[in-house]
């Protein structure tokens, strides 16, 4: 898959190389002579859905723009836990200086594309979308939700400006849910969806009333979420959300929703762990 990395991007590796980096590497400009050259080599320490590649000629990029890297695989790739998923050649300074960052994106990315996968593939075989949410690291939400695709997951909207979601402080600031929805319907591209969250089968009428173009599915039980499929009958898209474990998934996919959205994609994915180990120096390329 092919990624355009976006100037907000760009912005956020020059942030995390500064970051870390500062006035200078401490140890290696006093260890490592300017001329060595060298090969790292970025291994998975776990099984995992590799994703964050495409950052890595990027970032090491900044550092020296001799650095070539050379991916040996691709983000949404299921890979074994020892396999070399890149190589980075180059300056063994600019190697040991992007080691860092280059990890911790990685490593921060795989281990959302990898539990990602899990909640996927808990749902296989049913007609139902797994989502992510808003509740992402700020600053890396896009990316974030880049390694959700990568796990085979949708994204919900990007943020506030893409689509409309009413949720319960909207409706008692509105007055009511058809209130809200047809303010929205008044200042909102038409082409933009609507979407209202209900926490109980009274509410999912009144979306339905309003002409919701999604009914959200909030906190509910198994059997009610049953009960307010078969009230809305295809007539809006519906989306569970709230309390949505791996182990009550497939009950939740089962019960007729379109989606299930899960927060814990981005707020609580556990990283994967990768190494760089850097082979021996050799004489820089003439």
């Amino acid at each position: 898959m092919d990624v355009v990395i976006t100037a907000q991007i760009e912005d956020l590796i020059k942030s995390a190389l500064e970051e870390d980096i500062g006035a200078g590497d401490l140890t290696t400009l006093s260890t490592v002579p300017p001329e060595a050259q060298g090969k790292g080599l970025f291994r998975a320490k776990r099984d995992c859905i590799v994703a964050g590649l495409f950052l890595l000629q990027k970032i090491f990029s900044f550092l020296d723009e001799r650095m070539q890297v050379r991916c040996l695989c691709r983000d949404g790739d299921r890979i074994a836990k020892g396999s070399v998923v890149a190589e980075a050649e180059g300056p063994v300074r600019a190697l040991l200086m992007g080691e860092r960052t280059a990890l911790n994106f990685l490593q921060r990315l795989s281990g959302t594309a990898t539990l990602t996968r899990r909640y996927v593939d808990a749902v296989k075989g049913l007609p139902c979308k797994i989502i992510d949410t808003r509740k992402t690291t700020p600053g890396l939400r896009t990316l974030e939700k880049y390694a959700v695709r990568m796990g085979g997951g949708t994204n919900h909207r990007l943020g506030l400006y893409d689509a409309a979601l009413v949720k319960d402080n909207h409706i008692v600031a509105a007055g009511s849910i058809d209130q809200a929805v047809k303010n929205i319907r008044r200042q909102a591209p038409f082409m933009a969806r609507v979407e209202v969250e209900c926490a109980d089968l009274k509410q999912v009428q009144a979306a339905l009333d309003a002409g919701a173009d999604v009914i959200m599915l909030d906190n509910m039980g198994t059997k009610e979420m049953a009960e307010a499929v078969r009230l809305i009958n295809k007539r809006a898209w519906v989306e569970a959300s709230g309390g949505i474990t791996l182990e009550r998934l497939r009950e939740v996919a089962e019960a007729g929703v379109d989606f299930i959205s899960v927060g814990a994609l981005t707020h609580s994915a556990p990283a994967v762990d990768f190494n760089m180990k850097i082979t021996a120096s050799a004489a820089p390329k003439s």
